[in-house]
């Protein structure tokens, strides 16, 4: 540690005359306060510039931006119409929360394939929503559309049926012994 700080003092010493020492002006140090008491102006109000900037962008942006539709609500149908179609969805989404509640291993290829055959249907129904904005409402779509949603909710009740009767084969059966 000695031998560190006697390089040190060394260094030092040898450079006693090329030290670049400068003289602060008169007044300097008058000056430095008399511009730190000064008010900073655009420095100062840049940032709340930038947020207001910021917040007028985005309240733009939001005001073009235009939310899409969902399928499901659409233009031309009537209050019966939508109020069917909702019912029908509603009774879907609870068939299709009991189908994966009961999603298990033995379970598990009856449930991909109904999924994937729920998927055909449910493109089968998105073309016919189509069809209903693009048309308006007719007979034939509506019996469409009712027909699809009937076809979904009986699939979906027949895989239901299928997945328990498979519980009740595979599960043990409860047997007396003597």
């Amino acid at each position: 540690m000695i031998n560190e700080n006697d390089k040190l003092d060394q260094m030092f010493d040898n450079h006693n005359n090329q030290w670049d020492i400068e003289h602060i002006e008169l007044q300097h140090e008058e000056r430095f306060l008399k511009k730190l008491k000064q008010p900073k102006g655009i420095k100062k109000h840049f940032i709340q510039i930038a947020i207001a900037a910021s917040i007028a962008l985005l309240l733009g942006i939001s005001m073009f931006y235009k939310v899409e539709e969902k399928p499901q609500e659409y233009k031309f149908a009537s209050k019966e119409t939508k109020q069917t179609d909702s019912i029908f969805t509603v009774l879907i989404a609870n068939q299709l929360e009991k189908i994966k509640e009961k999603k298990s291993p033995q379970n598990e290829k009856i449930i991909s394939d109904a999924l994937k055959q729920m998927k055909q249907l449910d493109n089968d129904y998105n073309k016919i929503i189509q069809e209903l904005q693009k048309n308006g409402e007719n007979k034939i779509i509506i019996n469409a559309l009712i027909s699809n949603l009937q076809t979904r909710i009986s699939f979906l009740q027949n895989i239901l049926q299928h997945i328990e009767t498979n519980e009740k084969l595979i599960s043990p059966q409860n047997e007396k012994t003597i």
